[in-house]
């Protein structure tokens, strides 16, 4: 069985996106592929098992390039999932990039970097560490393309940030929308066979702006669609959770992937606030509605196409007239969303990634 290595900050059972984008994928190529990872893991204040699922697992005693390149095998090849604050408090980890650049002169293995961050281009007021240091994470996202040799990213725009990075503008940049981390069912009921259940599902800053912000629209799209339950899903927002329409919100708190997955089946829709509809293909949370046939709802929309998603075929916005809704177009809005979807589901990734690996390595 062939091995890799794939860096990540950390890994399950903390809940994070990036840490379940990578062990879904590791899961995926070793049933399709017959490739193992080893994971490292760059947070040294993690606490886990040595190994998860049958993948052995290495933590790292401290962020140096001295500790890393200790536990890079020079035999095999790496994964690394890259965002800057995931590995440095401040977003700059600069020892990641020179423990690589050491491990990339004695090792003829490929190096893939998956950048599900480039850098922070909106860097905030000059009193924040943020504005100081986002020339250095810049220059630091620079250097870890040049020494990788295939990059990958998940929306179009962080490919054009790397391509103006990058001193070698011909340089394959594949993007690949992130995929749902609770799993991908094959079959799927019509909305109309479903309980009238909305999904509010995420990270619980987003989702306590669901309740702030955005209650009036919760509201109305509830009714247009003539909602009977809703599920909070994740961390608790330590908010005490209104009623919407008189509909009593249950709070699920942190839910097992296939339960969340059973809900989502038997549900309509699922409401998104905070996420810009630029920043979608890059949502795990988006990316479950989509492959779970529901209508996606937003409180935003974009004018220009972003990563092929537009709204009123991809998803629905409570800035248009809610009252327009029928379950038929929502049912049209479901199928294309769940139609994008299947353009990147995980069975493609895994297969796109073990390829650059394989076609690397003849080369």
């Amino acid at each position: 069985m062939k091995i890799i290595l794939q860096i990540v900050p950390t890994l399950p059972p903390n809940v994070d996106g990036l840490a379940d984008y990578a062990f879904n994928l590791a899961k995926q190529l070793r049933q399709d592929f017959q490739i193992l990872t080893h994971f490292i893991v760059g947070n040294p204040q993690w606490s886990g098992a040595r190994e998860i699922d049958g993948f052995p697992v290495t933590q790292l005693e401290k962020r140096s390039p001295q500790s890393l390149v200790s536990q890079l095998d020079r035999n095999l090849p790496i994964f690394l999932n890259y965002e800057g604050y995931g590995y440095a408090k401040r977003g700059y980890p600069r020892w990641l990039s020179q423990g690589l650049e050491q491990w990339k002169k004695i090792s003829q293995k490929p190096l893939i970097t998956m950048f599900h961050e480039v850098y922070p281009y909106d860097c905030g007021p000059p009193w924040t560490s943020s504005f100081w240091l986002s020339p250095l994470q810049r220059k630091l996202a620079a250097k870890l393309l040049q020494i990788s040799d295939r990059a990958i990213t998940s929306k179009q725009s962080y490919a054009d940030l790397l391509q103006q990075l990058s001193s070698k503008q011909y340089r394959d940049l594949l993007v690949l929308p992130v995929f749902c981390s609770i799993g991908e069912p094959k079959e799927i009921l019509p909305l109309k066979q479903r309980q009238r259940r909305m999904i509010i599902f995420g990270h619980y800053n987003s989702r306590a702006l669901v309740y702030r912000n955005n209650l009036t629209a919760l509201e109305s799209i509830c009714r247009v669609l003539e909602i009977e339950e809703i599920y909070d899903i994740g961390v608790p927002t330590g908010l005490q959770l209104p009623r919407v329409n008189n509909t009593i919100v249950t709070e699920m708190g942190v839910t097992p992937a296939s339960e969340i997955s059973q809900l989502m089946l038997d549900s309509i829709a699922g409401f998104l606030s905070f996420i810009p509809p630029e920043y979608l293909a890059k949502s795990t949370v988006f990316a479950s509605y989509c492959a779970h046939g529901l209508i996606p709802i937003l409180t935003a929309s974009s004018p220009p196409t972003a990563d092929g998603l537009e709204c009123d075929l991809h998803y629905y916005s409570t800035e248009r007239n809610v009252s327009v809704l029928t379950f038929e177009r929502g049912q049209y809005i479901a199928d294309c969303a769940r139609e994008w979807y299947a353009r990147h589901n995980l069975p493609k990734q895994a297969d796109a990634i073990a390829h650059l690996f394989s076609t690397i390595e003849r080369n």
